[in-house]
């Protein structure tokens, strides 16, 4: 079964994970040091996360550092998108209310 970046980030860790990582790249072992967690968990998670695409892995030397893939979660942008006109069009909406209460107790 194909994995997509939705399943990735349903994981309060592995967003967790991407935000430690889109900072800067990090070993697994650095990564568990961050949680109250073994490094295998940290292990399974970051194996979703590149499964999903959103991380990539770069070896130096003896150790693998794992690194965000920004461009994959496009897809998760280009999904909100289509609330973001929903909230603003609601706080429009909400500003013109309150203005309109405003207005009417200035009146008064």
């Amino acid at each position: 079964m194909k994995r997509d970046a939705f399943q990735a980030i349903a994981d309060p860790t592995r967003r967790a994970i991407l935000m430690l990582i889109a900072a800067h790249a990090m070993t697994p072992n650095a990564l568990a040091e961050q949680f109250n967690t073994s490094r295998q968990a940290v292990s399974k998670h970051i194996k979703i996360l590149s499964e999903c695409e959103l991380v990539q892995q770069e070896k130096i030397g003896r150790e693998i550092f794992y690194e965000l893939k920004p461009d994959k979660m496009k897809e998760v942008d280009e999904w909100l998108e289509q609330f973001r006109q929903l909230w603003e069009d609601r706080f429009n909406q909400l500003d013109q209310v309150l203005i309109n209460l405003k207005s009417k107790e200035n009146e008064n």
